[in-house]
């Protein structure tokens, strides 16, 4: 089934779709306040590290007297700090698991709230020379898994077997992943692996660019890992949802409709007491980063930006009004 972040397109305001993305005029831009001191520390996501390390960047210019640190080892790193009361902030590239709520809301007596803060699409990295045109998601699950719950009819353990010729005929697929404790990880058992199981043979990278690395390195590699750390070295094969279907780039375009089969969002999880105000050091954070310069950013870092509707959506999931930051 064809999943769509927001549709219709004719929703997204000045949007520019393409190879990247421009952010909506219609989110305004942040203005600092007085008085914001304190410590912030954001635990989770290696995809969403350097995306972290820039809105702290931002932030730390607009309020100097302001600490944040950043720790990146993975998005099931996020809710366990969460509930021990050692995060401020849990980045995470997949959504809460009921488990992980459900030990939150029993610490706090209340749900953690998680905001869309961006897009992502979950690439399938090959080396730059590879000339493979695009995979489905039932050999991308061949090629990965062992149970091939997608349904290919064989393994996939050569790029001959997937149709190239010549040199590339006998090489064999070097695969490169993420750890169990990466949201990445998670997202793409169950996505691109129908929730089956890994391959042994999955060479797994404690972070996104270690996989990116690999693949630039190895010609008979191939690896996934978020957009936003695509290099000159690799290249982000077109996915079809389904065999025959056609091949969808990896944009901001095919993100923005659903067609590209791995796009989703990256989540910023926040303790929030439903009723309550934010402190203002939370407060301006989160104001940031659903501001224009926040969006700004995340072009920055190679993901896609939020429409503003998803803006104020989220907005108001923290009691910041009507989406105005």
């Amino acid at each position: 089934m064809k999943k769509t972040l927001f549709l219709p397109l004719l929703f997204l305001g000045s949007v520019a779709l393409g190879e990247g993305a421009t952010v909506d005029s219609a989110i305004p831009s942040y203005k600092p306040v007085e008085g914001v001191s304190g410590t912030i520390k954001s635990v989770g996501s290696d995809t969403m590290n350097n995306l972290m390390a820039l809105w702290r960047d931002d932030f730390l210019r607009y309020y100097p007297g302001a600490t944040l640190e950043v720790e990146g080892k993975g998005s099931g790193t996020a809710m366990p700090a969460m509930i021990e009361g050692t995060a401020t902030f849990g980045p995470m590239s997949r959504s809460v698991k009921g488990d992980e709520s459900d030990g939150f809301e029993k610490k706090f007596g209340y749900k953690p709230t998680a905001l869309r803060t961006s897009i992502d699409a979950l690439a399938v990295f090959v080396h730059k020379d590879n000339p493979i045109q695009g995979l489905s998601m039932d050999q991308i699950d061949a090629i990965f898994s062992k149970t091939r719950k997608g349904g290919f009819a064989k393994d996939i353990t050569t790029w001959g077997d997937l149709g190239l010729t010549g040199e590339w005929q006998n090489r064999p697929i070097t695969l490169y992943g993420r750890n169990s404790a990466s949201g990445t990880y998670g997202y793409f058992k169950e996505h691109a692996l129908f929730k089956g199981d890994y391959k042994d043979s999955v060479k797994e990278q404690p972070g996104s660019s270690a996989v990116v690395s690999g693949v630039a390195n190895d010609k008979g590699a191939i690896g996934y890992s978020g957009i936003g750390y695509v290099t000159a070295d690799v290249r982000a094969v077109p996915v079809a949802a389904k065999a025959g279907q056609p091949f969808v780039a990896a944009n901001a375009e095919n993100c923005y409709s659903g067609d590209y089969p791995l796009s989703r969002f990256l989540y910023l999880v926040v303790n929030f007491a439903p009723g309550s105000k934010l402190d203002p050091l939370r407060r301006e954070f989160v104001r940031l980063v659903f501001s224009r310069q926040g969006q700004e950013v995340v072009v920055k870092d190679g993901y896609y930006p939020l429409p503003a509707r998803i803006v104020a959506d989220e907005l108001r999931k923290v009691d910041l009004g009507e989406g105005r930051p």
